[in-house]
């Protein structure tokens, strides 16, 4: 699979999607960015700045503060690919922001979500 393109996409261009995603099953920008927030360690203010600089997604994920360490608690099929199995780390991250985005939009509890 060539991520290349994934890699150097804005990830303020997917942003937006997620959110409408989210939104169009009832779910809120709030909560989409409260897993953002679990995920990478972004707070509001930095989260803004990376979209506000049109940061790709390689970027992204290399400066977030702290990827959470209960990352490997998200299994499951994403795209086809089981996402603990994915072997590239960044394809892997990305991945994982889907799927926690795939989860708010099919309504499961944001406990659940979080993994807590």
């Amino acid at each position: 699979m060539n991520n290349t393109r994934i890699f150097k996409t804005s990830f303020a261009s997917i942003y937006p999607l997620y959110i409408q995603k989210a939104e169009k099953k009832g779910r809120t920008k709030a909560e989409v960015d409260t897993i953002i927030f679990w995920l990478t360690g972004y707070d509001q203010q930095t989260l803004q700045q990376q979209i506000d600089r049109n940061t790709d997604f390689e970027t992204f994920f290399a400066q977030a503060p702290q990827i959470n360490p209960n990352v490997s608690k998200i299994t499951g099929v994403i795209c086809g690919y089981r996402v603990e199995e994915i072997e590239d780390q960044l394809m892997r991250k990305i991945r994982y922001l889907d799927k926690l985005v795939d989860e708010l939009a099919k309504g499961k509890a944001m406990e659940k979500i979080l993994r807590s």
